[in-house]
């Protein structure tokens, strides 16, 4: 267990009266005061995530520290540090150094680990004394976004019911009701991503290594930069890197698993046995196999989740997807004796649903892969380096492993950016829409489906459409798109 190098001041007790006067002293003496907010929840399906300079600023990451720091303490059996790290993007410094600053307004000590993967903080802040966990960075969004993610102290998405109390916070709604008797600090603890790097190669290390294996990775100026090269290396595989420098103006951009054309290509022209996309925070990661073609979350799973099935490590033989997952490999595991349990997409309700039925496997098509044998939340440098293995184990190559696993339905995925986000939100309303998809969903019946929603991370509507063959999938596709450009956009 990492140990804390201070032990910060314990927390006495008040009543809500000195709570309210005191919240009022604290907000006064460190700026505290109360900020525009949009009318809709600040949370999301992964955290606060916006534009900076619009939604995202130094004064609104100063509160959401003070009250996450609040909130946490308010909740926390015993004190202890927060962990906080963050990705390349140019924002990443100011958002993490005005977050620190409410962190430590709150009383509580900060341990910053600068350029860490998401999944390095969430499993950092459960194997310490920890009471939580904040990563800054907007994941696979454009380097112009940022975003918040908080972490529990096990190192899992912090419960929509505590998020709702630092909004609330946030909103002038309630007021602190800990007394915060002395700030606390702010330590660097670099260090500690050491520790991330070693759990990832422990499980690996007695089995088998990736010795003689061509693997090219995809770090999308981004996070992992500094620390997927090095693990794959000593795992024994030749690397070959892209986009592999921390840039926080090119990160995700043309590259990353948003962009595989890249990686594919450069898997090809080095005859490389497999390529990895990672995202700008890299708690995702897609494939590329041998040939060239695209390995998404759903093979992922398929081919780690029959791995799991066959050494009996895989409870009711379950996987937990979203809606986003395709139906050909849902009839596939079907077949395989597995059962598959689809929750809306996030990670969150992946994650919610796998503590809820005790299943081991779960993910989504774009990416997030948990497995709880060896992690508490998704990570992308886990995950690739399992898949490298269960490769190598197999003996054949990553493209002979998908052609024995299933055919996708023909799927099409549509963004449609709609900036304004009471009309984003309120899709459902939209008549010709709902028509639209009740058309669609007549005319396919049993041989297609249909998904529409808005983003909890962008502001766009997502419109999926899912069919036996590519002429409905693409006709539905382009007709739903239509209705939305017609009706929701400005």
């Amino acid at each position: 267990m990492v140990s804390s190098r201070t032990r910060t001041p314990g927390i006495p007790g008040g009543s809500a009266s000195e709570g309210d006067v005191l919240g009022k002293g604290i907000e006064s003496s460190f700026g505290l005061n109360l900020i525009p907010l949009p009318a809709n929840a600040l949370f999301g399906t992964d955290g606060i995530r916006g534009r900076v300079g619009e939604l995202l600023s130094a004064p609104l990451a100063l509160q959401v520290g003070f009250w996450t720091g609040i909130v946490l303490r308010n909740h926390a059996t015993q004190l202890g540090p927060v962990i906080l790290g963050q990705d390349s993007r140019n924002s990443s410094d100011m958002l993490a150094m005005a977050l620190s600053a409410g962190l430590t307004a709150a009383g509580l000590e900060v341990w910053y680990l600068g350029l860490c993967p998401t999944p390095g903080v969430a499993y950092l802040t459960s194997i310490s004394d920890a009471i939580g966990g904040v990563m800054i960075s907007a994941s696979h969004n454009p380097p112009e976004d940022n975003g918040i993610k908080i972490f529990s102290a096990n190192g899992g998405k912090l419960p929509q019911i505590l998020q709702a109390e630092i909004e609330a916070g946030l909103r002038g709604k309630i007021s602190p009701i800990a007394r915060v008797s002395n700030c606390g600090r702010h330590y660097s603890r670099f260090e500690l991503v050491g520790h991330y790097s070693e759990a990832l190669k422990k499980p690996l290390n007695s089995a088998l290594n990736l010795q003689g294996m061509k693997i090219v990775l995809d770090l999308a100026w981004g996070a992992a930069v500094g620390l997927a090269p090095s693990v794959f290396t000593q795992m024994g595989a030749e690397v070959i890197c892209l986009h592999n420098e921390a840039d926080g103006d090119r990160i995700n951009v043309n590259c990353g698993s948003t962009h595989l054309d890249i990686l594919a290509a450069t898997v090809q022209e080095h005859n490389a046995d497999i390529g990895f996309a990672f995202d700008g925070d890299a708690d995702r990661v897609l494939g590329v196999d041998n040939t060239g073609r695209q390995v998404n979350g759903d093979y992922i799973l398929y081919l780690w989740g029959r791995q799991l099935q066959q050494k009996q490590q895989l409870p009711d033989n379950l996987i937990v997807s979203t809606v986003m997952a395709n139906l050909g490999f849902e009839k596939a595991w079907q077949q395989q004796g597995g059962n598959l349990i689809r929750t809306a997409v996030g990670d969150q309700y992946v994650q919610a649903e796998m503590l809820r039925t005790g299943a081991m496997l779960g993910g989504e098509q774009s990416g997030h892969i948990l497995c709880r044998h060896y992690a508490v939340t998704g990570d992308g440098l886990l995950t690739a380096l399992h898949i490298a293995a269960l490769v190598k184990e197999a003996g054949i190559s990553l493209a002979e492993l998908v052609d024995q696993s299933f055919q996708t339905y023909p799927q099409l995925l549509r963004n449609v950016r709609v900036i304004d986000r009471d009309r984003r939100l309120g899709w459902q309303d939209c008549q010709p829409l709902q028509q639209a998809i009740a058309l669609a969903e007549a005319a396919m019946g049993d041989s297609g489906r249909i998904l529409v929603r808005a983003s909890g991370t962008e502001p766009v509507i997502r419109v999926m459409v899912e069919a036996a063959n590519a002429e409905l999938t693409n006709h539905w596709t382009n007709e739903l798109v239509s209705q939305v450009q017609q009706h929701l956009m400005d």
